[in-house]
């Protein structure tokens, strides 16, 4: 059928699939970490707070988005946990093997995502994200085309240390920000950025990094506080205090 005849018939167009997929967001949840400094007997990610799992709470907060088409979680090899969480068979939920670093889980997600879709990624372990800064990051395409992250402005004065372990200097939090997750990129973009940056020998400590070493300036989108990141024991009292108001406020 020829794009006028689908036109006659009401029918999408290639050229509307295109622009459809460019739109398209697939989540990604690197999810292969042991998270050691948690000292707890499993992955931190799997640690219970307010009914279930903290990975559990992370994944309801993008299967539900209806702007998310697809959720690629990659998990650990020797994972035995994550497919008894009843997210692990909701239909758009897909599963893929991680890799060592946080950079090779992400890229191995990126394997499946569609050519001209935007990935989304965000951490396993922050599982009070709300939707209305899903929605900000997401509407920032119009403002920020080359991608943007979930950030916070330093609020507390700021101390270098030196190697005795006291202070060296005070920094000025002028412009300076947290970085949150979800991170959003075009998805072959932030492929090919991972990839390079990796091969150049380059730390890459999140999505935004390995864009900024390629020499692009992603936009910051003011998020919320309470988008945490579980990650010491004591976080896990926070997490809970977070996600019990949202709960009762829905």
């Amino acid at each position: 059928m020829t794009a006028l005849e689908c036109l006659d018939h009401g029918l999408p167009t290639s050229a509307d699939l295109v622009r459809q997929s460019e739109h398209a967001v697939v989540a990604i949840v690197p999810a292969a970490g042991i998270g050691s400094r948690m000292g707890a007997d499993r992955p931190k990610q799997y640690l219970e707070v307010c009914g279930q799992s903290i990975l559990a709470h992370t994944l309801d907060r993008l299967l539900f988005h209806s702007q998310i088409s697809q959720v690629i979680v990659a998990l650990h090899s020797d994972d035995n946990i994550f497919d008894s969480l009843p997210q692990a068979v909701h239909p758009k939920l897909t599963k893929v093997l991680g890799g060592g670093e946080r950079a090779d889980s992400v890229l191995a997600a990126l394997q499946l995502a569609p050519q001209n879709s935007w990935a989304l990624v965000h951490d396993a372990a922050r599982p009070c994200l709300t939707v209305s800064d899903i929605d900000k990051l997401l509407a920032s395409r119009v403002q920020f085309p080359q991608g943007a992250i979930l950030a916070m402005p330093v609020r507390d004065t700021m101390k270098r240390a030196n190697q005795q372990g006291e202070i060296g200097s005070t920094v000025c939090r002028d412009n300076l920000w947290h970085a949150l997750t979800p991170q959003l990129f075009k998805a072959q973009q932030l492929k090919g950025c991972l990839n390079a940056a990796i091969a150049a020998g380059v730390v890459v400590t999140d999505e935004a990094s390995a864009m900024e070493w390629a020499g692009i300036s992603p936009g910051l989108v003011s998020g919320r506080a309470d988008n945490i990141k579980v990650t010491h024991p004591d976080d896990l009292g926070l997490a809970e205090l977070f996600l019990m108001r949202a709960l009762t406020s829905q």
